[in-house]
């Protein structure tokens, strides 16, 4: 007589032909900042939620203007799983203009327009020569501030460009080969979160999946590992305490990504945030005691990328 296990009975899960299949994967949680460095208003917001609240990572943009401010909180908070955002669109770069004149314009800045700079530098060679110098600068400048790189991402998700993948995946290796952000936002998961946009939540994840493929296959070949999911996409800017506690319970199986935007005060300038980001909400949903004891009860503790990739 074979015994068969009653828990394997009721556990099991089986394809459509009928084979087995494995268990779920466990639920995993990072909670990143992104645009660190890009004021002290987000500096400010960075450091106090990580140590009061639920922030586990933060993607920092080298060559912003307070930069260096952030640098210097980051060597105080050893937990903070700090990466890099390239920038390639809005902001300066590293290189000096006159090495880079394709990316900037007359101001000196990067370009604003995603979707004309992107069909540019797909097209020009000498443009996507320039492109690759300046993410290699991007990728030594954070090199050398002696700490480890968590993660790589790109400003916008410009790291979906297909010059700037192929540069990730040549350059990450020599950094440790960092975890690298898919954006893909689960629809299903989004909208039971939100309860708004489900035909915009659709027609976008269609959008990003032939991308968010391609960059799947380049990071393979690399042998860089990603996250599973991630959210924020939708709502950028708008990740606030009542969207967040809907959206914890909703959290698929694997490694989801909740990004965000937080800042302790609004600023002017050209580096501001979008008027329409509710930044300082998100700060306080980042803090919110509401929002932690959702985590735990849902047994989920926010971690940074490569503690939840190794774990």
């Amino acid at each position: 007589m074979i015994f068969v296990s009653p828990w394997r009975l009721k556990s099991a899960r089986r394809s459509p032909r009928g084979d087995e299949m494995p268990p779920p994967k466990a639920k995993r949680l990072i909670v990143t900042a992104d645009d660190f460095g890009r004021s002290l208003p987000v500096n400010e917001a960075v450091e106090s939620a990580h140590r009061e609240g639920i922030l586990s990572a933060a993607s920092l943009m080298v060559g912003a203007p307070a930069a260096g401010d952030a640098v210097a909180r980051m060597r105080k908070l050893p937990a903070l799983g700090v990466g890099l955002h390239l920038t390639l669109l809005e902001g300066r770069p590293l290189l000096p203009p006159e090495k880079v004149p394709g990316l900037v314009g007359p101001d000196g800045r990067f370009s604003n327009d995603a979707v004309r700079f992107g069909m540019a530098l797909y097209f020009l060679p000498e443009l996507r020569r320039q492109a690759r110098a300046e993410i290699a600068a991007q990728f030594e400048r954070f090199a050398g501030t002696g700490l480890v790189m968590d993660h790589v991402n790109g400003h916008r998700h410009f790291h979906l460009h297909p010059v700037v993948v192929q540069a990730i995946a040549d350059l990450a290796p020599r950094f440790g080969r960092p975890p690298v952000r898919v954006p893909l936002e689960p629809p299903k998961a989004s909208y039971a979160a939100s309860g708004d946009r489900f035909v915009g939540r659709m027609t976008s994840w269609l959008f990003y999946l032939a991308q968010v493929q391609r960059l799947r296959r380049a990071l393979l070949s690399a042998g860089i590992k990603s996250n599973d999911h991630v959210f924020g996409l939708y709502d950028s800017g708008a990740m606030v305490e009542d969207r967040l506690l809907k959206l914890i319970p909703q959290l698929p199986s694997g490694l989801s990504e909740i990004y965000c935007h937080p800042a302790t005060r609004r600023w002017v300038g050209a580096d501001s945030l979008p008027s329409s980001y509710r930044c300082e909400e998100e700060f306080r949903a980042l803090i919110s005691p509401a929002v932690k004891e959702k985590l735990q009860d849902s047994g989920l503790r926010p971690m940074s990328f490569r503690a939840a990739i190794e774990s």
